[in-house]
């Protein structure tokens, strides 16, 4: 199995090229003189990359190239002259209330896919994953990170808050209290760090990260496809349940299960 990157492309435009290999498929940031800086094309392309995946992906493997993951939005977004073709983000600021809620919803678009029952996604972090980039690490289901990882969330230090979708699972992987002084503080989370509490699965040397996302990709994939489901799809929904839910949902679920595996339709 590999990355994927020596596959033909099924999208290769505004930094983001995406690569089918069977049930992989791999999304690589490919602005690496930018250390990926994201704008909204690029959120775009992300958005069309979820809407293009063949039904046979099982897993998602999300990288960047080069020595940052992605160092957050491109901060020519504030500039007066914003990028080509786009408004800037003072112009969106001028705009009602409705245009800018619509827009920003459009934006988190990108950021909502990974987390589809019928995939597991993994993001591959390397050296900076700032702001955006933290929140497109947070939208993956796993996270393997190099020893040179930077997490950080710098929205509060512009004046922003985040809202790409991260502070939902940032606060449900390390807890009220530690999301928020991570937030507030815009500090920097190193790796050894971030595997402690919970916002990294595994933390390997920089030049081990491409095979131990392979071996956690290969790990996947070993398990029939529907238990997969299933259990995710259970796991996602502990929050919204009481422990007697759940339990009720894991009986349904399993006989699922046992009526699929015995040949018996519902």
């Amino acid at each position: 199995m590999t990355t994927l990157d020596d596959s033909e492309p099924v999208i290769d435009k505004d930094g983001v090229r995406l690569t089918v290999e069977d049930a992989v498929a791999t999304v690589t940031l490919t602005h690496p003189a930018k250390r990926n800086a994201q704008s909204p094309a690029l959120w775009r392309a992300l958005t069309e990359a979820g809407r293009s995946l063949p039904g046979s992906v099982r897993v998602v493997v999300l990288r960047g190239e080069g020595k940052s993951f992605s160092a957050g939005l491109d901060r020519q977004a504030f500039t007066p002259e914003g990028f080509d073709g786009e408004p800037s983000f003072l112009d969106l600021a001028r705009g009602s209330d409705e245009d800018l809620d619509a827009v920003i919803g459009e934006y988190q678009e990108a950021f909502t896919w990974w987390r589809r029952s019928d995939l597991v996604s993994i993001a591959a972090v390397q050296g900076h994953a700032i702001g955006a980039g933290f929140q497109l690490a947070l939208a993956c289901d796993l996270r393997v990170v190099a020893e040179d990882v930077r997490f950080a969330m710098r929205e509060t230090s512009l004046g922003l808050v985040p809202d790409l979708t991260g502070t939902h699972p940032l606060v449900s992987l390390v807890g009220y209290a530690r999301a928020l002084e991570i937030c507030a503080t815009g500090r920097f989370v190193h790796a050894e760090e971030a595997e402690r509490i919970g916002l990294a699965n595994l933390s390997v040397p920089a030049e081990d990260l491409d095979a131990a996302v392979r071996d956690l990709t290969a790990a996947l994939l070993a398990a029939p496809r529907d238990a997969v489901t299933e259990t995710k799809a259970l796991l996602r929904g502990v929050q919204g349940r009481s422990y007697e839910e759940q339990r009720a949902a894991e009986r349904a679920a399993q006989a699922r299960r046992l009526r699929d595996l015995a040949g018996i339709g519902d």
